[in-house]
This record gives structure tokens, C-alpha cells and sequence, in this order.
């Protein structure tokens, strides 16, 4: 017993030599004030100028937001951007048919001639970040009501956004952060030609797939290659043939080096969303309804969905990416409940809260400012939590469900104008336009087969498991009439409405009318379930008022209780630096896990007869004969690594930089054991999973033989 007390003891010291204390997404114009000093003790050898700099490039000119929710690098003088093969999944789908299929086969363009032109798919650069607290704030007191509040706030970001002119691809976001006590405002330049150049075939990209998803030890080569375009005379710009490779202010040499523990590593990117100041409230709603929940309804959709994919090929590739991304964080949301409970994530938040109250009740000012926090919060989500169940089920079975719901909602706005006492012609024809391009593109990937069982199952778990009370009154006519058959029902739905067939939808769009749209089966199926919701969000308005006035004094209250703590605003989707360690850890009792993964492993874990684990013939060769060209290291391919940054969802794609700004890593996925992160951040747990750069390079180099890759890459020997 002693001897294990000790021995967890030096664990506990080792991994305290490199561990932070908390968590840090910090907003990059901050670093020179709250971090710089701890980064260079970390192993930081830049300034804090050559981090972030408005006047000057660096490193934020590189680091791109790749889509609508991933994050990308620049790593060439000719725009090429590094990014996750999951992030570029979409687009490689896109482009795979059965003849050339890019998912199975992998896709390398020899030359800028052959890169593959992606709609819809943008690059947004930061110019600049601007804090515009002070201004909000000023014009903030004295709001009686969160509705007064709320609608001061919209009013003011318009104001600001719409100062920015929109002109060469430049566009302004403000958002709020610490719940609504700061805000700040982003200027992008967004570029809008965006061309797929490589990406290895899935079975390296993905491999471990599912099995493998937020594990370690990892052996996945995801990453994929694009490059941003832009006009001849340098601005922003459409696909047109005339435009010609971006030219960055500042792109990521690499460092051919590799690493080891305790080095220095930076990761720069977009993180989607984290929930710190979630509270004990919060948390055990997380626990007992939403989370699995939202399991319940993804584990369905994805059963069905691979019913069909193992059936067809054509069906496979249709719903790929559909896939994946249900498939993500249907496993993320069974991680994170367990995490929560495992490290007894509700028992911290409810001791943070008491000593909040302590705090609170010391003091007749802080009575006054913070007194109703607590009790705010605790009164809303009582309210919230009665209809939960219902809240998930229309998001995951009904708005995210079966696609010909989603599919018939677009049309509202054309409805909307057909009926208007004096319709504008140009808008509908715009309207029409619009539709034409969407449709094409749910259609290519949409089969009605896939779609129509899942709308019978979506149907059903609602049916069985939302409160009656709480679904639409149609909703029990249906089950009244086919006798609780919802497979029955959605033959009929299918077989009479337009939205299941693309002539009749193309034929609506030729000459469009209301009533064919109004009448639809689908169609007014959909409206039932939205105005159900928003009957029940209605109700429930003043209850999430209350909540986000509660949250948003007691985020305030615990930032002025700890006056000594440097406190990172959750993520929301803007650019935030994250740092530490190259770092192994200990699970469990035990367990080891080191930092760092080799082509060993992928042979180890090769299965023929499993999809998820084949080892594609090239790559086998290239290991039998130790054919690893310079990327090697000790005689041993080096695969992923681990370190103890802060990152979630959004950072995706991002850099990892070390001390000297070189890139060494491509961050992909974070570590089972943590994933009550987003959360609650667990320093001695928390692992970022990162795919090896010379991984990266051994796949273009020697497994694609993309040398016109390789030669625009600036690599550090």
C-alpha cells in the first residue's frame, strides 16, 4: 500500500514537471500581457510580436479558418494549406464517384492544373481583432430587462460589423465572451477559391476510423492538402482559370527534427465551443437527459445509414461524410458522460459554486451585484429541464433526421414570397435560382431508400419518447391512423411528396406555386414539428433569460472572487492560442501511455477483414522494406504524437508549432480519458492527439510521389 502511495506520488511529480494548472484558449492579442513569460519557460523562443502582430506578418497571417468549422495552415509561398483529412472529407466526397472513387483510391494533384475546384468552400484570414467592451458596456447599464439587453447588444453589432466596408473578401464578426461581459469584434479577409490538391486514400486518412475515434495510442495519417486562389491583381475572388495561388504574408516552414518530451508545442486555430463556466446544474442535466439522449437518436441514424452503405457502393460514398460527422460525436457525447462522472465533474462545479455563496454573502456590495446568480440559474433550469427530451429529439430526430424534412423547410422563404400581396419577381427568381443549386446537390447525395427509414425510425423514437404532452397534435393523428406504423406512413409520404423526387422538385422550381408547396405531406409535417418547438420556446423565453442573466453574473463573480487568476474565455469559433508540453500520461492505475505512436502500430493493428483497420498494399511495402526516404527516426516511421494543449472541436486541422514557429504536427482528435474537457479542462489527463509532420511528409513524398508537394515546402533539417 505504502509503495503505491509512493508510486503515484513520483507519477503525479513527472507529470506536474510539464502539466499546467489550468486550461488556456487564449485570444492571441493577449498573449504578450497574460502568457508570454509562461510561454518562454515553456519553451517559447519567438516574441510575442512574431505570434500575433497587426502591422507585421506572423504567425496568425498562416494559420487560416478552413470552411465553417475546421482550422488550416498555410505551409508554401504559393498558398498551400495543410488541414485534417476529416476536414476536407466533404470535399473529397464531393468529388468521388464509383469511376473515381477519392475516398477509397486517395487523390494527388501532380500540378496546379489538376486541382480540383471546391464550391461553397472559403478561407478566412484574421486581420485584426479589436476589444469593444469598454463601448458595450457603457452603453449596457441600466438595461432592466435581459430582452432590453439582448436587443442593445444586436443593435451594436450591427453597428460595428457594418463599419467595416465589405470590399476584397473582407467582413467583420463580433461576438461576446465570459457570457456576455466582453466583447470583442474580428476582421476576416475571406478568400473563396479553394482547391483540393491531395488526400491519402481513406484507409490512412481514417485509419482506426470509428474503433479508433478519440483513442490513443492513434495511428491515423489525417490530413489532406488544399490551395486558396485569388484574383491576378490579388484579391479575393470566385473559382475563375485566371486566378492564381494565393500569396501569404506569412506561411509555416517545417521542421524536419521530430520531437520529444518536454518540447515546446503551440497550437494556433479556431476551437468551436467549450462550456468552463457550465454549472453543476448544468452538468447533471448533461449527464442524466441530454447526453444520452442525443446517443440514443445518433446510435439509430447510424445502424441505418450502414445498413445502406454496406449494401452499395454508390450508397456509400453518397453518405460518407453524413456519416462521419454523426458518427463524431455520437462517440464524443459517450465519452464526455463518462468522463463527467469518472472525474466527478458535477462534485467541483457544486464545491465552486459554495464557495461562490461564501463569497456572495460576505459583503452587502456583492450581495447587491451577484446575490441572484445562483438562484437565477437553479430556478431556469428546473424550468428547462421539463422539456429537454423534447428539445433533443427535434434537434438530432427531427431538424438534423431524415433530410427530406430539412429539404422542404428551404422552401419557406420561396412560400413566403409566392404568397405575398405583392410578390417581388427578382426575389423569387433568386429564390428559384437557389433552390435549383441546393436541390442539385441534396440529390447527389441523397437516396430514398436510406432517407425513408430513417424517417420512419426518427418518427417512432418520438412518438415513443418525447412526453405525449409535448408533441404535435399531428403527430398522434399519424400514429392513430397507420396504427403506430410509421414505416407504412412513410411509404405513402414518400410515394406522394415532391420533395422525394428531384423531376418534381425541378419541375416546382420551373414554375413555382403555393399551393403544390403548402399541400405537401412532407411540408406540413415539418411545420408541425417547427411550431411545436417554438410554441415551447415561447414559453420557456423568460426562463432563458433568466439563465443567461444568471450565468452572466456569476461568470463575472468568480472572475472578481479569484482576482489572481488569469481566466480564458470559453471558445466560440475565433482565433485562440493554446500551449504546454510534448507529453506522455498515466490513464489509470498502471496504465502508461508514452507520447508517441510508429508504422509498428499500424501493422499491429492491420486487419484485412476489417474496413476501418486495412493496410493499403504500397504502404505495407514501403514498411516491409523500411523504405522511409529522410522522414524516419532511429529506423522507425514516426506516426502521431501527444501533447497537454488545450484545444476542442474547430481545431481540427490546426498547426502544431514549436518554439522556433515550425511546424511539427497537425492536431486531429483529443484523448478518451478527458473528454469531459470541454467542460471541465483536467490537466494531468488532457491530450492533444496529433498526426506527426514527418508522417505527413513520408505519405506525399514516398507513398503518393507528389515531389511538386514536397518542393514547395521550405523543411528545416
Amino acid at each position: 500500500m505504502k509503495k503505491s502511495i509512493f508510486t503515484l506520488l513520483a507519477l503525479y511529480m513527472l507529470i506536474s514537471q510539464f502539466a499546467r494548472a489550468d486550461e488556456g484558449m487564449w485570444l492571441p492579442m493577449f498573449v504578450s500581457r497574460l502568457n508570454y513569460v509562461d510561454m518562454q519557460k515553456q519553451g517559447l523562443h519567438l516574441t510575442a510580436e512574431e505570434i500575433y502582430s497587426i502591422n507585421n506578418s506572423s504567425l496568425k497571417d498562416a494559420i487560416i479558418q478552413f470552411g465553417a468549422g475546421c482550422t488550416g495552415e498555410i505551409i508554401s509561398p504559393e498558398g498551400l494549406i495543410l488541414t485534417n483529412h476529416h476536414c476536407g472529407y466533404g470535399q473529397i466526397q464531393s468529388h468521388s464517384t464509383t469511376q473515381n472513387d477519392y475516398l477509397t483510391n486517395g487523390f494527388w494533384a501532380m500540378n496546379k492544373n489538376e486541382e480540383l475546384p471546391n464550391e461553397g468552400l472559403t478561407a478566412r484570414f484574421l486581420v485584426r481583432m479589436e476589444d469593444l467592451s469598454q463601448e458595450f458596456n457603457n452603453q449596457l447599464r441600466g438595461m432592466k430587462t435581459e430582452k432590453e439587453r439582448a436587443d442593445k447588444i444586436s443593435d451594436l453589432i450591427k453597428k460595428y460589423e457594418g463599419s467595416v466596408p465589405k470590399e476584397n473578401g473582407m467582413e467583420a464578426v463580433v461576438k461576446s465572451f465570459f457570457n456576455g461581459n466582453e466583447f470583442y469584434m474580428f476582421v476576416y479577409q475571406v478568400y473563396r477559391d479553394v482547391r483540393l490538391v491531395g488526400a491519402p486514400p481513406s484507409s490512412i486518412g481514417k485509419f482506426g476510423a470509428d474503433t479508433d475515434n478519440w483513442m490513443w495510442p492513434r495511428h491515423t495519417g489525417d490530413f489532406s492538402l488544399f490551395r486558396v486562389y485569388m484574383s491576378p491583381d490579388g484579391k479575393s475572388a470566385g473559382f475563375s482559370k485566371e486566378n492564381i495561388p494565393y500569396k501569404p504574408k506569412h506561411f509555416l516552414p517545417i521542421s524536419g527534427k521530430g520531437v520529444k518530451k518536454g518540447d515546446y508545442a503551440m497550437i494556433m486555430g479556431y476551437p468551436g465551443t467549450t462550456d468552463r463556466y457550465l454549472t453543476s446544474y448544468g452538468v447533471q442535466l448533461a449527464i442524466d437527459v441530454k447526453n444520452p439522449t442525443i446517443v440514443k437518436i445518433r446510435e439509430d441514424k447510424l445502424a441505418i445509414m450502414r445498413q445502406f452503405m454496406n449494401a452499395d457502393p454508390a450508397v456509400r460514398i453518397q453518405y460518407a461524410s453524413k456519416y462521419a460527422q454523426t458518427a463524431n460525436y455520437w462517440k464524443y457525447f459517450i465519452g464526455q458522460t463518462k468522463g463527467l462522472k469518472r472525474l466527478k465533474v458535477y462534485e467541483k462545479k457544486k464545491e465552486l459554486e459554495d464557495q461562490f455563496a461564501i463569497w456572495v454573502n460576505s459583503s452587502n456590495e456583492n450581495k447587491q451585484k451577484y446575490g441572484t446568480a445562483i438562484k437565477d440559474i437553479s430556478t431556469a433550469y428546473a424550468e428547462l429541464a421539463k422539456v429537454e427530451i423534447l428539445r433533443w429529439y427535434f434537434q438530432e430526430a427531427i431538424a438534423r433526421g431524415p433530410e427530406i424534412i430539412g429539404f422542404s423547410r428551404s422552401f419557406t422563404s420561396l412560400l413566403k414570397e409566392l404568397k405575398a400581396e405583392k410578390p417581388d419577381n427578382e426575389k423569387i427568381t433568386k429564390l428559384q435560382n437557389g433552390l435549383k443549386s441546393y436541390s442539385d446537390k441534396m440529390f447527389k447525395d441523397f437516396n430514398i431508400a436510406t432517407d425513408k427509414k430513417l424517417f420512419a425510425s426518427m418518427l417512432s423514437m418520438f412518438y415513443n419518447n418525447v412526453p405525449k404532452e409535448q408533441q404535435p397534435e399531428m403527430l398522434a393523428e399519424i400514429a392513430k391512423k397507420y396504427k403506430n406504423n410509421f414505416t407504412e406512413y412513410a411509404e405513402v409520404v414518400f410515394k406522394k411528396s415532391i420533395f422525394a423526387d428531384q423531376n418534381k422538385v425541378k419541375a416546382l422550381l420551373e414554375k413555382p406555386t403555393s399551393k403544390i408547396i403548402e399541400k405537401d405531406m412532407v411540408y406540413i409535417l415539418m411545420n408541425a414539428f417547427y411550431d411545436n418547438y417554438v410554441k415551447y420556446n415561447d414559453q420557456l423565453k423568460q426562463y432563458n433569460e433568466m439563465l443567461e442573466r444568471g450565468n452572466r453574473l456569476f461568470v463575472a463573480g468568480i472572475r472578481e472572487m479569484q482576482p489572481e487568476k488569469n481566466f480564458a474565455p470559453n471558445a466560440n469559433s475565433t482565433m485562440r492560442v493554446t500551449y504546454g508540453n510534448v507529453l506522455d500520461y498515466f490513464p489509470a492505475d498502471a496504465i502508461h501511455y508514452d507520447f508517441k505512436t510508429t508504422m509498428d502500430g499500424i501493422m499491429e493493428k492491420e486487419d484485412a477483414n476489417n474496413w476501418e483497420f486495412v493496410v493499403p498494399a504500397k504502404l505495407k511495402e514501403l514498411y516491409l522494406n523500411k523504405d522511409f526516404g529522410d522522414y524516419a527516426e532511429n529506423g522507425k516511421m514516426p506516426v502521431a504524437f501527444l501533447s497537454n494543449t488545450d484545444i476542442t472541436g474547430g481545431n481540427s486541422g490546426s498547426p502544431v508549432i514549436n518554439g522556433d514557429g515550425e511546424l511539427i504536427g497537425l492536431a486531429f482528435d483529443g484523448n478518451w480519458e478527458a473528454m469531459s474537457g470541454d467542460i471541465a479542462f483536467e490537466p494531468n489527463l488532457q491530450r492533444t492527439i496529433s498526426v506527426d509532420i514527418r508522417y505527413v511528409l513520408f505519405i506525399i513524398d514516398k507513398y503518393a510521389g507528389a515531389k511538386n508537394i514536397i518542393k514547395e515546402l521550405v523543411i528545416k533539417k
